[in-house]
């Protein structure tokens, strides 16, 4: 879409502000081309003595009423174009919030965050005042260019105009050029803000990293770089909207000097007043707003274009995970998985390749496998982050893309390794997904997820502020937290995506053990637990052990280790390892 496009459609649809703010402006017009007028014939009727005493006071009222009016109306204008203006900073963030939350991992894959949030900020403000500013600067410029020209040309003397507007094609050829150069100095100043702000979040996120490894003074030096490019680039773009004020202030003089060089000629040979040359100055005075008007709209015009190509391809990137299903309640029953095969975008080998799986309601199946065996990946498929590119998933009578997003991701509790925390109390925190929830419910679930008890040896207990990202709290406790979150929940299909690997044998047996009774409780709850730990799923009613992709072994735990594959193996080693650890 095109910024004039977008503008267009916004203007169609706030057209009150938008007519209201030009009438107005029309009064500002009218009343600012009428005061040279009044001057020039008030000096007229000075120099013939025909003005004095009461008529001469009266004459001075009405200057002064007319620039109070013209304050007024320009407030007023103001007050009511940047109140519909804002409205599209509002709508643009709307739309890009709306479709970043739709959109899956494989989009965020290809993009930065603090690029995004540079997308939110400045790049929105800029089609803001494009909108905004622009709109009505442009307006009004244009209203009053035309009008003082026309009484320069009607009203005064056409001979004098036409000599004061010898330069000014001079300066429409100088604005063309400079803007050329604000266009492309605003991308870059732009895109330089949004590295700069790629940097930050990303120093801010890892700091606990940074100052681990001793790199503070590193990312300190990248940031001073970064910051003078974004600095740099800024300046390079204001230097080249300031080179609008040498145009207009070269043009204007050689139109004064032109002026007064035929207008003193004129008045010597008595076919001009002085009041009239006054006027006709004044005149040529009052084009200096709409020539800074020109070069300022497009300044923001350019700037807005800039802006509106980075965010364009964002607002209309397609949807990574489209939602298509019409189904809107799942009606639980078999989970099957027929065939799946997938490949990430890029690559070569298949992150999964030709796996099926079944699991009956109630049932817990386990994923194991060696690091990049795909456990992940499928569990991503399941909760439709990704489409599997052949093969075929259904869940009950339907197929998985049946159902629609919010009642599939409804249906489903996925705790991952990497658990969120949202800088919140841990009440909150728990309660994310079950806003209602009381606090004997949250301490239900916290006691199920063994955090009870750390929890309450906070000094504020469960309103204990977690900090950006749960960072107040060790690794393991945020796992739990994010455990208890998710059984709050009490959802149909329980995923654990080695949710446990920041805790202790001891802890994990416990929440185990806790999460048996409870799918006991729930009679139709079903769970998957991919782990590294074959602990973890020693109980699960089917165990699947993923390698390249494939499933290469299905069965029990018992059935597993008298297979003596390759679950035997590293059973024994984990067995073998964890008597040392308790040596």
């Amino acid at each position: 879409m095109t910024l004039a496009r977008l503008i267009g459609t916004f203007v169609r649809q706030h057209w009150r502000a938008y007519i209201g703010s030009a009438l107005m402006l029309i009064g500002v017009a009218t009343l600012t081309v009428w005061i040279p007028r009044k001057i020039g014939a008030m000096v007229d009727g000075l120099a013939a003595q025909r003005l004095s005493g009461p008529a001469l006071l009266r004459e001075i009222g009405m200057l002064l009423a007319m620039g109070l009016t013209i304050y007024l109306l320009r407030v007023g204008w103001r007050l009511r174009l940047y109140k519909a203006a804002y409205q599209l900073g509002v709508q643009l963030r709307t739309r890009l919030y709306t479709r970043l939350s739709l959109q899956g991992p494989g989009f965020y894959h290809g993009q930065r965050t603090g690029h995004l949030m540079a997308l939110a900020t400045n790049d929105v403000d800029a089609v803001e005042m494009a909108a905004g500013e622009a709109m009505l600067a442009g307006f009004d410029g244009t209203l009053t260019l035309l009008m003082v020209i026309g009484i320069m040309v009607l009203g005064v003397d056409w001979r004098l105009a036409c000599v004061a507007l010898l330069p000014f094609p001079l300066m429409a050829y100088a604005f063309w050029r400079i803007s050329s150069h604000i266009h492309k100095a605003s991308t870059e100043s732009l895109n330089c803000f949004g590295k700069l702000n790629d940097h930050v979040q990303e120093t801010l996120s890892g700091v606990r990293t940074l100052r681990a490894l001793g790199l503070e003074q590193r990312s300190a030096q990248q940031f001073s770089t970064l910051a003078e490019q974004a600095a740099s680039a800024s300046l390079t773009a204001q230097r080249w909207e300031a080179a609008y004020e040498p145009a207009v202030g070269l043009t204007l003089t050689l139109a004064a000097a032109l002026t007064m060089g035929l207008g003193g000629y004129l008045v010597w040979q008595n076919q001009l007043t002085i009041g009239d040359l006054t006027s006709f100055s004044m005149y040529l005075g009052q084009l200096i707003w709409p020539m800074f008007a020109a070069g300022w709209v497009l300044s923001l015009i350019q700037r807005g274009k800039a802006a509106l190509a980075r965010l364009d391809p964002v607002l209309h990137a397609p949807l990574s995970i489209d939602d298509k299903g019409s189904v809107d309640t799942l009606d639980g029953g078999l989970l099957v998985l027929d065939a799946v095969s997938y490949v990430y975008p890029g690559q070569s080998m298949p992150a999964l390749d030709q796996v099926s799986l079944r699991l009956a309601p109630g049932q817990t199946l386990g994923l194991v496998g060696p690091t990049g065996a795909g456990k992940t990946t499928l569990l991503r498929l399941l909760l439709r982050q990704y489409s599997f590119q052949s093969g075929s998933v259904r869940w009950g009578r339907h197929a998985l893309t049946d159902y629609t997003l919010a009642a599939l991701r409804a249906a489903i509790s996925c705790v991952p390794q990497e658990s969120f925390l949202f800088s919140a109390s841990i009440a909150d925190n728990i309660a994310l997904a079950k806003p209602d929830a009381s606090r004997r419910q949250i301490e239900q679930v916290a006691a199920l997820a063994d955090i009870h008890d750390d929890i309450m040896r906070f000094p504020q207990g469960y309103e204990t502020p977690v900090g950006e990202r749960g960072l107040t709290l060790s690794g393991g406790q945020r796992q739990r937290v994010a455990l208890a979150r998710a059984l709050l929940a009490e959802s149909e299909l329980l995923i654990l995506d080695d949710a446990l690997s920041a805790v202790d044998t001891g802890t994990e047996t416990r929440i185990l053990q806790h999460l048996r009774e409870l799918r006991r409780e729930r009679n139709n709850a079903s769970a998957i637990i991919a782990s590294h730990r074959l602990s973890a799923v020693v109980d699960a009613d089917l165990i699947a052990v993923l390698r390249h992709g494939r499933i290469t072994e299905t069965g029990t735990h018992a059935t597993l280790l008298a297979q003596d594959g390759w679950y035997a193996s590293q059973w024994r080693y984990q067995q073998l390892e964890a008597s040392f650890d308790a040596i």
